[in-house]
């Protein structure tokens, strides 16, 4: 009877030591307190959603679709991505990779033969990685059009910019040496994949991504082409009022932020990446190695180190390995962090320009990852 007793109480106290040891999740009100300053019945807002053991722990909206009909966002509300959306565009390169229909280390006149002299040292690599060195054609845009208001500038789509980078005698540094943000390079990326594939980049991503995902209304939207079923509409605030903001000269372009997508569609873009049900691990593998330039580490124009792979930010956040990527553009702000070795994921899109997506994101991570340590 004492061992019984003795056995029973050491299994109680090892019982209640891990109860002790191990926390909680945060509750959903925890995570909804984030978010509050979101809440409206008419005002742009969000959506978010949590993803944590390959369950979806959290998922709301906040605010409106827009001013008119001012629909509440929920889980089907399709938000412009911005370059959210470079992920997509680097994931058809990868396809393709895979397909043998073209190679990393190829060279951007072989698809464009036309192009300059100095695409020749360009690869498809350095443009997935940010090292291409080719100008920035939203600066080149713009210059064209110096003093006239961007609600007056004609928009430009993806091949026109691979006019604009043709006009130009040569990059900004010489391929592969540093590293530097570029949306000019997504937007050749998404010819590159027209040009091998010979379908329109839109009907790529349908065919090869999106519908074997059942990502049933994520699309590549071209204006008087196609419509955004549940569509949020861009905003930002004027003098105190809020005002729809949802289109810029460059909203056209598809490869490096035409992506609309909701809650709902990108909880299967998540578990297709933890699955790897397009792409194997192995294949994934060099959207997940961080470049290397020639020149010295990666780094953002304030100075600060940074780690990109193929469309995804790969620096580690408080210890914890990360793949994340924000995106912005005229009325929208997007952002997801997924945390591999956590089994956590959180996606926040926005509809105003004034929310900060990556800070509240992080902020119910570190609701997570804090209980996990």
């Amino acid at each position: 009877m004492q061992r019984s007793l003795f056995i029973a109480l050491l299994l109680s106290a090892c019982a209640l030591a891990g109860t002790f040891a191990v926390a909680a999740d945060p509750s959903t009100n925890q995570i909804d307190a984030i978010f509050a300053s979101l809440k409206s019945n008419n005002a742009p807002g969000a959506a978010v959603l949590v993803i944590r053991n390959a369950r979806t722990v959290f998922r709301r909206g906040y605010g409106v679709t827009d001013l008119r009909t001012r629909l509440k966002i929920d889980a089907h509300t399709n938000f412009r991505l911005a370059s959210f959306t470079k992920q997509f565009t680097a994931a058809s390169i990868m396809l393709l990779a895979r397909d043998g229909k073209l190679h990393y280390d190829d060279h951007l006149n072989e698809f464009f033969p036309e192009f300059p002299a100095y695409g020749k040292s360009i690869t498809v690599r350095n443009l997935l990685n940010h090292t291409s060195g080719l100008p920035d054609y939203e600066d080149i845009l713009m210059k064209q059009y110096d003093g006239t208001p961007p609600e007056k500038v004609p928009q430009i789509l993806d091949a026109g910019v691979l006019k604009l980078l043709e006009r130009e005698s040569g990059g900004k540094f010489p391929a592969g040496s540093k590293w530097e943000y570029s949306n000019s390079g997504y937007a050749v990326l998404a010819l590159i994949v027209e040009k091998v594939s010979g379908k329109p980049f839109g009907q790529f991503l349908h065919e090869r991504i999106f519908t074997p995902l059942g990502m049933k209304h994520t699309l590549a939207y071209a204006n008087g082409k196609n419509e955004v079923a549940h569509r949020a509409y861009g905003h930002s605030k004027e003098d105190g009022a809020w005002r729809e903001t949802d289109q810029s000269p460059t909203s056209a372009v598809l490869g490096d932020g035409g992506i609309y997508s909701s809650l709902e569609d990108l909880a299967k873009w998540d578990r297709a990446l933890r699955k790897h049900t397009l792409l194997s691990e192995a294949e994934m593998q060099p959207a997940l190695t961080a470049v290397s330039p020639a020149d010295g580490p990666a780094k953002t124009p304030e100075g600060q180190n940074v780690s990109y792979g193929f469309g995804w930010f790969l620096d580690p956040y408080a210890g914890h390995r990360r793949m994340s990527h924000y995106g912005e553009t005229v009325g929208f702000r997007t952002n997801i962090q997924r945390f591999p070795d956590d089994n956590l994921t959180i996606i926040v899109l926005a509809n105003r320009a004034d929310a900060d997506p990556e800070a509240l994101a992080l902020k119910v991570a570190d609701l997570y990852l804090v209980s996990s340590k």
